[in-house]
């Protein structure tokens, strides 16, 4: 097989708690994330070494990119003598909370499975995924999980209740190592409850659920925007609105496509003053699967 394309959804947080730092002074989580259907879209040729290329000019081509190094690890896991040209085309914003990079890693992984035929597990994915990020593993997965440790405990979650979501970028994007050294200096926790958050889910309350939306990092991330796009998302129909990993998108949950594609219109058309300014919006829902291979 000489071309693989995979389609490489992004993802929110429904909770962030930080639980504790480890031995390596990594710190330890317990989350529940969601895929969504904001799609980083991965192209792959078979060639003797590993290239990357990608619409978007602002992101590193060579072993700093997460795909690449996920290339690198695969090829030196398999044992496999091959290369790739990785050609990633993208929509999901960086520095976001969203795991583009992430998805764009795992993509490379399950292409490559399913290209060089190398019968892995996901489970041995994973493991590969893990040497390169610690949201690679979830990515590959995809759909509603509760993520323990340092993103290596991978746990099943009820399936998040059918619902609709606007999905807002500020213009700054946030550092994720920078929002962890915040949170630490700051000693702030937020009260994140994720059993109650987990038997909402169970219970298919879409209320209960957001009401039980919550992230350590909120107020660590130092995003002035946070809290005013929460606003404007409530003010626009949300009934529930949080940042999204280490930040800096802010999501909103709503129960009908209408309102939320409404939101999405009053946004990106301007009919509305904006708190602050906003780079980018987007109409998404819950979907239930990671990266995958494309049929088109």
């Amino acid at each position: 097989m000489e071309q693989v394309k995979v389609i490489a959804p992004a993802k929110i947080n429904l909770s962030l708690d930080i639980t504790g730092v480890d031995e390596k002074g990594y710190h330890l989580l317990d989350m529940v994330m969601q895929t969504i259907s904001v799609f980083e879209r991965i192209t792959l040729k078979k060639q003797d070494d590993i290239t990357m290329s990608s619409n978007a000019k602002f992101i590193p081509t060579d072993s700093k990119n997460t795909a690449v190094k996920a290339a690198i690890k695969f090829f030196e896991y398999t044992g496999i003598n091959g290369g790739v040209h990785i050609h990633i085309k993208k929509s999901v914003p960086i520095k976001a909370g969203m795991a583009g990079g992430s998805a764009d890693a795992a993509g490379v992984i399950v292409g490559l499975n399913h290209m060089y035929k190398a019968g892995l597990s996901v489970d041995q994915m994973c493991e590969i995924g893990l040497m390169c990020g610690s949201d690679i593993p979830f990515m590959i997965h995809g759909g509603t999980r509760r993520i323990q440790g340092t993103g290596d405990i991978i746990l099943p979650a009820p399936r998040m209740p059918h619902c609709h979501l606007v999905v807002c970028m500020p213009t700054k994007g946030v550092s994720t190592p920078q929002a962890y050294a915040n949170y630490d200096a700051m000693g702030i926790k937020t009260i994140v409850e994720n059993e109650k958050l987990l038997q909402a889910m169970e219970e298919n309350s879409l209320s209960d659920m957001a009401k039980y939306m919550a992230n350590d990092l909120e107020k660590a991330a130092g995003s002035e925007e946070t809290e005013p796009i929460k606003k404007l998302l409530l003010d626009l129909g949300a009934i529930g609105s949080m940042m999204t990993g280490s930040g800096a998108a802010v999501f909103g949950v709503f129960s009908d496509e209408e309102t939320a594609a409404a939101a999405v219109k009053a946004i990106r058309n301007r009919e509305i003053s904006l708190p602050c300014p906003i780079r980018s919006v987007f109409l998404a829902k819950p979907v239930n699967f990671g990266a995958s291979i494309s049929k088109r």
